[in-house]
């Protein structure tokens, strides 16, 4: 899983070090990159592993051919996303239009999400962390707990 909060920079060449654990963790699905889009939830970079995006585009495909809904989220995901490759060193080369949607100059946090992480300028993302604590408060009932009895 992708867990914790991890802070890089990019270096003079526009790479940045994915952490060791989410290389780790990638490579053990057997993969040598990360599919990334700009998240059109908040101001950050969604970061998914390739199955994951497949899972998408398969939810995507249910939808009927010409259902608008289907176009506004192929194209929201699936025309954004980049299949970025890890180099020798573990680095990624996050495009122009990636930092700019987040608004990353020069560091970053890659904020676990369990299946999937993002990439956040910090400042934003203490912003938003602040509310998602107070957002998770007052909404934890919601959150269930299957319970499974064993027989």
């Amino acid at each position: 899983m992708f867990l914790s909060t991890y802070e890089n920079k990019l270096d003079k060449k526009g790479r940045v070090s994915v952490p060791a654990s989410y290389r780790s963790y990638l490579s053990n699905l057997g993969y040598n990159g990360v599919i990334c889009y700009p998240s059109f939830n908040n101001q950050s970079i969604e970061a998914w592993p390739q199955d994951r995006i497949e899972k998408i585009s398969n939810t995507i495909d249910t939808l009927s051919p010409f259902e608008e809904k289907r176009d506004y989220f192929a194209t929201s995901v699936l025309s954004e996303s980049i299949n970025l490759q890890f180099d020798s060193e573990g680095r990624i080369s996050l495009t122009s239009k990636l930092l700019k949607h987040a608004k990353i100059k020069n560091s970053m946090l890659f904020v676990g999400q369990g299946k999937t992480f993002q990439i956040w300028e910090p400042t934003t993302f203490e912003k938003f962390k602040v509310n998602a604590r107070k957002k998770a408060n007052i909404n934890r009932a919601s959150l269930k707990w299957e319970h499974q009895l064993n027989k």
